[in-house]
This record gives structure tokens, C-alpha cells and sequence, in this order.
């Protein structure tokens, strides 16, 4: 599991799904000891209720300023391997 990005102490990771399909495509959040796993159009699949909502926002509001890049990270992890990194929130 890469870590593509971080900001204000969230960090960003992908996991590999490679011949195992679980969602769809998304990353986790890691916050401390709390974690928020995002799909790539926003959509909240897991840890809304225990994530601190600051965080959250500034999750949803990263995975919105980066959709193309997430993408593509995404792909390029789960078909090849290969990590991309996104710039963090400044």
C-alpha cells in the first residue's frame, strides 16, 4: 500500500486490488489512530462516523481538487505496480 500523499498529518494510501475487486476505486485516509476510505468521486465507503470531520473535509476537498491525478494513480498502481504521488494540501 503506497503512500501517494499527505497534508497536515492525513496520509494518503492505495491499496491493491490486483485480481481481487473489493470497491470501487478509492483510497484510505489515515489520521492518527482514525481512517476514512474515499471512492475517487468522493463517495464515503467506510469510517464517516469515526473520522474527525476537519480531516474529512480536507480529504474530500483534496480528492476533489485532484480527480485525473487519482485516476491515474490508481490505474498505475493496480495494473503496474507503479506508484504516482499527488501533491498534499498547502
Amino acid at each position: 500500500m503506497p503512500l501517494i500523499s499527505s497534508f497536515y498529518g492525513i496520509l494518503i494510501y492505495l491499496y491493491s486490488e490486483l485480481n481481487v475487486k473489493h470497491n470501487k476505486p478509492h483510497i484510505h485516509a489515515k489520521y492518527n489512530e482514525f481512517e476514512l476510505v474515499i471512492s475517487l468521486d468522493g463517495e464515503i465507503l467506510a469510517g464517516e462516523d469515526s473520522f474527525p470531520v476537519k480531516q474529512r473535509k480536507l480529504v474530500e476537498a483534496w480528492v476533489a481538487l485532484h480527480p485525473d491525478e487519482l485516476l491515474a494513480s490508481w490505474i498505475a498502481w493496480n495494473e503496474d505496480g507503479e506508484k504516482i504521488k499527488i501533491k498534499g494540501l498547502e
